[in-house]
């Protein structure tokens, strides 16, 4: 094991959660300090009556910002299909950290709210090499086998950006003064991605098969890429949040989207825990979170026997980090 390369890996994929921002509580509940929101999550309850005021000296009245930067370690499943060549991969986080020469990512979140109605915009970006050990060749071509030359036998690179509109449709008030409130969320997801797959001339290639015209080849090596794919998904969901304390908040968040739509995915889902804890300070509250996280996709762009393209992915895995409220 390349133990430098691991460090370096741990770092990028954990290390972010501490260079920014973090999700958002915007208010608190009744009058106290304010609940976290998180990236992937939601903001916090608003004041327990008309003008009431957090210590953070937030009404229900005004705008509430929060942002945060968060690290997700990620595992991936699925396949990928790059000029009419697919292969399935399963890797974990261990794996891609491992074994792999690339692991970079940047995740980050916003959100903005005035009483029960809110915004917010979601960040990821990675680019990640699976190793051969983790992934297989599902429609092999004479001549070819999946390769791990170029330091992963599939590469992708993935930007998902995500925005839409919140509002809280209930809140439920505890006797031992608990608070629980339920949010309803729209919005788009955009999804822009690329995958390669690295594949060895293991012996005479049968140059009839329209899938060996598109390969970038050399005389041992051939990289079969999907270039840009670009899709859009609506989608709908729901949110639950929960304060055991002014302090300590638990979010679980659910949504479904593309639907089939032209120029959307067949199907995708989304579904999120979180667990917050929140210092409140001096005009405005900083919330440490973890949580897990799992996002799947399932798409496919029409072509012939040489052109094919298409992603079945889910990426999923805890997460980690750091919410400044204001």
């Amino acid at each position: 094991m390349d133990l430098r390369r691991v460090v370096m890996g741990s770092r990028l994929l954990f290390g972010v959660a501490m260079l920014g921002l973090c999700p958002v509580a915007m208010t608190d509940a009744c009058a106290q300090p304010v609940p976290e929101t998180v990236a992937v999550t939601a903001q916090t309850a608003l004041p327990a009556g008309p003008g009431a005021k957090a210590q953070n000296g937030k009404s229900a009245d005004d705008w509430r910002f929060g942002a945060t930067v968060y690290g997700w370690a990620t595992s991936l499943s699925g396949s990928a299909t790059a000029r009419g060549n697919t292969a399935n991969f399963n890797a974990s986080i261990i794996d891609i950290v491992q074994k792999s020469d690339s692991v970079l990512a940047w995740d980050s979140y916003f959100e903005a709210a005035k009483g029960r109605f809110g915004a917010y915009l979601d960040v990821v970006w990675s680019r990640v090499q699976i190793p051969k050990s983790a992934a297989s060749y599902a429609n092999p071509i004479g001549g070819l086998s999946l390769s791990g030359q170029a330091g992963g036998a599939v590469t992708s690179t993935l930007t998902i950006i995500e925005g839409g509109a919140l509002y809280e449709i209930a809140r439920w008030q505890g006797s031992d003064g608990t608070l629980t409130a339920l949010d309803g969320f729209a919005g788009l997801r955009y999804w822009n991605t690329s995958a390669q797959v690295a594949l060895d001339v293991t012996g005479t290639l049968d140059v009839s098969d329209p899938r060996l015209g598109r390969l970038d080849r050399s005389r041992s090596f051939a990289i079969a890429g999907s270039g840009s794919l670009r899709w859009a998904d609506p989608l709908v969901g729901l949110r639950a949040r929960h304060w055991f304390t002014p302090s300590q908040e638990i979010m679980v968040r659910g949504d479904i989207g593309g639907f089939g739509i032209p120029g959307s995915a067949w199907f995708s889902w989304q579904l999120v825990g979180v667990y917050s804890y929140t210092w409140q300070l001096d005009g405005y509250a900083i919330a440490a979170l973890a949580g897990y996280r799992a996002l799947s996709t399932n798409v496919g762009f029409k072509g012939g026997a040489a052109d094919a393209s298409a992603l079945n992915l889910l990426v999923h895995g805890p997460l980690l980090g750091v919410t400044v409220k204001f």
